[in-house]
């Protein structure tokens, strides 16, 4: 199994998709990228990466429609089980039901 397939299912698979607009979903090897819906820090670009301690760093970003990339937050250092509840205060958006 892929770790773009890991992190997927550890923040909801499809029901993380639909409700938070997930798009674009990209495998980066050691990362998933992915555009997000709107949210209250304007963000719509996520990258999750699985760093050396086994642990996830989120960097959420605004993607101009040129291509230009702005940093808003990044978070290093999360636990799986922290990656839901990371993103839900960040943006504001709930991952599941």
């Amino acid at each position: 199994m892929s770790v773009a397939r890991t992190i997927l299912e550890q923040l909801g698979g499809n029901r993380f998709c639909a409700m938070t607009g997930a798009k674009n979903l990209v495998d980066c090897g050691d990362a998933l990228a992915m555009r997000i819906g709107r949210n209250k820090t304007s963000s719509n670009y996520l990258k999750i990466t699985l760093n050396s301690m086994d642990t996830y760093d989120m960097k959420f970003s605004r993607v101009s429609p040129m291509g230009g990339e702005r940093s808003i937050t990044e978070y290093e250092n999360i636990y799986n089980d922290q990656l839901q509840e990371t993103f839900t205060s960040h943006t504001g958006m709930y991952t599941s039901l």
